[in-house]
């Protein structure tokens, strides 16, 4: 028997509740749901001008409705790439609806994501990294506690390709320096162990021994058992290490996008020249798919065709 008297409010709520709790997704994931299905809401809000907001019942929510939300936000000038994660958003909404038999079935799967052209992410050399990694070491000589965590997050990131969150959330305990290895729990709460190079091991060691211990002393709060603290020892913000790696990029040439994620591809892209197999680098970045891999593949290719072109006789 369906449920015919859901709010829209109420489904998002335990929609949102079973993706954050029960499948473990990513708080990145769970936000992004979240807003879109805010805004599927104010659209659907918009159509009833008398009722109360978040008043519509789930199951008028039918495939020609949907079809008009996704209109609106395209000509709302939204980027392809936006409305391809709005149309994953309401299929997965549609799924759970069908799966808790609120709805007889998901009017959601029948959508389909607008193309997308495939854009290579940015991709620094690896002269670029040392000169990065070699300007962190000059300033954490000095013995500054923050400069000193600043130089292993970025060897850290560089040498390992740790999402932003999972290194933010790393627990000492996650930590193997005699091993070299890091145990992350990334998407979906899974598990992987990341090796990781003697110049991060050591940079790491210093900060544990040195640094951490000073930035845990400006806290009120306890440790909070993170790997990297804030200057005021608490656990250390992905804003944090947004600026930082920013504030790195700016100094190298180059367009693109410059947060942590860039290291992220640089090192996948590095493993890739050096021989490695695909399916080792998928394990590393933690990618459910292969699919998400072969874009390093594609820079892999893109680079090695603009070098043959600039250095071929013949080109």
């Amino acid at each position: 028997m369906h449920n015919r008297n859901m709010r829209i409010d109420e489904a998002i709520d335990g929609f949102l509740r079973t993706v954050e709790f029960e499948y473990g997704y990513s708080p990145n994931t769970v936000k992004a749901y979240r807003n879109d299905l805010r805004a599927l809401t104010a659209f659907l809000d918009a159509q009833d001008p008398g009722g109360k907001p978040g008043d519509v019942d789930v199951t008028v929510i039918d495939l020609e409705l949907l079809r008009a939300w996704l209109w609106d936000r395209q000509q709302r000038g939204y980027a392809a790439g936006t409305i391809a994660r709005s149309v994953a958003t309401v299929k997965s909404f549609g799924a759970w609806l069908e799966q808790r038999r609120i709805v007889p079935g998901s009017p959601a799967s029948r959508l389909q994501s607008p193309k997308q052209s495939r854009t290579l992410p940015r991709v620094l050399s690896e002269q670029q990294l040392d000169r990065i990694l070699e300007r962190a070491a000059h300033r954490a000589e000095s013995g500054d506690p923050p400069a000193m965590r600043d130089r292993a997050v970025l060897e850290l990131l560089y040498a390992t390709a740790l999402r932003v969150s999972e290194l933010c959330t790393l627990p000492i305990a996650g930590l193997d320096l005699p091993d070299r290895t890091v145990r992350v729990i990334g998407k979906g709460n899974k598990q992987r162990v990341v090796p990781l190079g003697g110049p991060a091991a050591r940079a790491i060691g210093e900060y544990l021994q040195q640094a951490r211990p000073a930035l845990l002393a400006q806290s009120d709060k306890g440790d909070p058992g993170t790997v990297f603290l804030g200057n005021r020892g608490d656990e250390l913000t992905p804003s944090a290490v947004y600026r930082l790696v920013s504030r790195e990029l700016e100094q190298e040439p180059g367009s693109g996008p410059r947060g942590p994620h860039t290291l992220r591809h640089s090192a996948a892209t590095h493993l890739l020249n050096g021989g490695a197999d695909l399916r080792v680098v998928q394990e590393m970045l933690g990618h459910a798919s292969l699919n998400s891999t072969q874009i390093y593949t594609h820079v892999s290719t893109e680079r090695l065709a603009q070098t043959y072109r600039q250095a071929h006789p013949r080109a």
